[in-house]
């Protein structure tokens, strides 16, 4: 029986093919497919393999592009040039290539995951949010190394790339923050709210593993160093309160525009009833109370108490709306709670899941809108609700996180429609 092969360290000669999910795109050696990330396809790179577990694939990264493609661009920040080999930054995944290119390449894996794992087949468009490619992350997580200083974790590592800037984030955001040193081996969360206020938390070493009521409250202790540790927000025409390091969209645009495409979508009518499922702060239900009026309903589930309290308090005024805390899968599945005739979800990364998706077909709703942050996940889970009936009906995708491989995707379902 041969030795399974082990190429780590080992440089190539790669002719690149297509994009892949992940931020890399896919090249062949030997009969072995390389995941290859710095490079974009139909480029030859010299190439380093930096993982290879001895399967029929192994990671690389490019070290030198002998023929580039058309989009390929110097890299706007320090910490991607290919120079510094494997102490890049491992935050984004296509500082090398133009934002119109970056586009392309995340469309072209939506609708790649979208036919492999849902059999469905259509062209994407990934459009752009306001702003630009560069300075639009509001909410960063850092990680500390063993001097105290803050960085971004390479890529599949643990090693902390110091950084004095990040050029994603907001103008501003980083300074106080890089200024200083911190405990080592812990996480500093950085938010800029809407109002323009800075709130800095220290998060301390993760403690040994554990599944006491300490370890649990040592996981998810913080220290308050900068701010209120409370943020504010606009959009969709009102004021949001809540907890600084909680969920909010990291892009400035992204809250406005999202909720403004799921109200287009999902219709409610006046006087009906909606679900808004993993509804965090309330910015869905917001949208869609207006639609049901105050002789409709609007239900929010969400997992995190604190989520919950700040839903409560930012749609005060809204009757029509009722908070539930609790995982959604148990609250969908276990408790009593009137029918829709719209579903909104906002699941995590990796997607509402068979039980869910159960959960909300069965309730028979006439549409239901999907907002997805990975597209794997968002194809599993409409190859789901396909098996209850439901068909995709219109899909909208946006450039919520630049210079990174990640893309926000919106997708209506309609109860026996075609698929597109």
């Amino acid at each position: 029986m041969s030795a399974k092969p082990d190429w780590t360290g080992r440089r190539l000669l790669l002719d690149v093919d297509s994009v892949a999910h992940g931020g890399h795109c896919v090249a062949r050696h030997e009969g072995r497919v390389v995941f290859v990330r710095h490079t974009l396809p139909g480029e030859r790179v010299e190439a380093e393999v930096t993982e290879d577990r001895g399967g029929g694939f192994c990671r690389a990264d490019a070290v030198r592009v002998l023929e580039p493609a058309e989009g390929r661009v110097n890299p706007p920040c320090p910490l991607a040039d290919m120079a510094l080999g494997r102490n890049r930054c491992g935050g984004c995944d296509w500082q090398h290539a133009d934002h119109a290119t970056q586009r392309d390449l995340k469309a072209a894996v939506v609708a790649e995951q979208l036919w492999r794992l849902a059999g469905i087949e259509t062209s994407v468009t990934v459009r752009p949010l306001p702003g630009g490619p560069l300075r639009w992350r509001t909410r960063v997580r850092l990680a500390v190394d063993e001097r105290g200083h803050v960085g971004f974790r390479a890529h599949r590592s643990h090693r902390v790339v110091p950084l004095e800037d990040c050029p994603i984030t907001v103008e501003g955001a980083l300074e106080e923050v890089t200024a200083r040193t911190w405990t080592p081996g812990g996480e500093v969360a950085v938010t800029a709210d809407g109002r323009g206020q800075l709130h800095v938390a220290e998060y301390p070493p993760r403690p040994p593993s554990g599944k006491g009521p300490r370890a649990r409250r040592e996981r998810g202790r913080r220290d308050e160093v900068l701010g209120t540790g409370f943020a504010h927000e606009s959009a969709v025409g009102r004021e949001w309160g809540m907890d600084a390091h909680g969920f909010w969209q990291v892009h400035r645009a992204a809250a406005e525009c999202f909720a403004g495409v799921v109200e287009e979508m999902a219709a409610a009518p006046e006087g009906g009833c909606a679900w808004d499922l993993y509804g965090g702060v309330g910015l869905f239900a917001a949208v869609l109370g207006r639609q049901v009026g105050p002789s409709g309903e609007v239900v929010l589930v969400e997992s995190s108490a604190a989520g919950t309290r700040d839903a409560a308090s930012n749609l005060a005024d809204m009757q029509q709306v009722r908070t539930r805390a609790g995982r959604v899968e148990t609250v969908v599945t276990e408790e009593r709670i009137p029918s829709p005739d719209v579903v909104v979800l906002d699941p995590p990364r990796k997607g509402a899941g068979r039980e869910v998706v159960r959960a909300v077909a069965g309730a028979r709703p006439a549409r239901v809108v999907h907002v997805a942050c990975d597209p794997a996940a968002l194809a599993r889970d409409l190859d789901l609700f396909r098996g209850h009936g439901y068909r995709l009906t219109r899909l909208e995708a946006f450039d919520a996180f630049p210079m990174t491989h990640h893309v926000e995707c919106i997708a209506l379902l309609e109860d026996g429609e075609p698929t597109l």
